[in-house]
């Protein structure tokens, strides 16, 4: 069985807007509007089955789509440690060297959460288990109607997460270096559809309808 993941990063939140580090904020009025208005653009297919980030703002994202997800942990948001709340430009003030070295190397964690290259190990995790699963499931199809029976044999999953998760699953599908997280930016409401089959295990695709 062939598997069609859109992973679609959570709408903005107040925190995000004054340029703070998460803390499980909720979405406002604004950011809520926004994610109900996304939902008619996004390539969410009917069938597909749900999966969310345990963080509020995820969750809220994932009912403004009109969407029954199941949470996940492995989908949370990085662990931003004690700078969770926090403002940006504050850090940037009282901590220069240790923000620096966190935007420039995947293994740093001076907030004394997680590094980067944590949060691609564990979306990795999960989407090398996601992947295995359908692989096992693959149907043996004859020649002739080989296209026609992989297109009725593809499972749509779609999950609402975090940028630094979206980014870690790319940097995963393409086994790149993590030290490229930098250079990949992941806007609120943005869709990034992957898919996995047999043959050539996890590709990243542009979204489609």
């Amino acid at each position: 069985m062939n598997l069609r993941l859109l992973l679609i990063s959570h709408a903005p939140t107040a925190a995000m807007r004054a340029g703070r580090f998460p803390a499980d904020d909720a979405l406002d009025a604004r950011g809520f509007r926004e994610a109900q208005a996304a939902r008619s653009s996004l390539p969410i297919s009917d069938d597909a089955t749900a999966f969310v980030s345990p963080a509020l703002c995820a969750r809220e994202t994932m009912l403004a789509l009109g969407l029954t997800a199941q949470a996940d942990a492995a989908l949370a948001d990085l662990d931003y440690g004690h700078w969770r709340g926090q403002r940006l430009n504050d850090l940037a003030a009282q901590m220069p060297s240790a923000l620096a070295a966190w935007t420039r190397d995947p293994d740093a964690a001076p907030h004394g959460g997680e590094s980067f290259a944590q949060v691609v190990k564990r979306i990795g995790r999960w989407l090398d288990a996601a992947g295995a699963l359908d692989s096992l499931e693959a149907p043996r199809v004859a020649p002739d109607n080989a296209r026609d029976t992989a297109l009725s044999h593809t499972r749509n999953v779609v999950a609402v997460t975090h940028a630094p998760v979206i980014r870690a699953a790319i940097v995963h599908v393409l086994g790149a270096s993590p030290a490229i997280f930098s250079r990949i930016e992941i806007a609120p409401l943005t869709a990034v559809e992957m898919q996995h089959s047999r043959q050539r295990g996890w590709t990243w695709w542009p979204a489609s309808s």
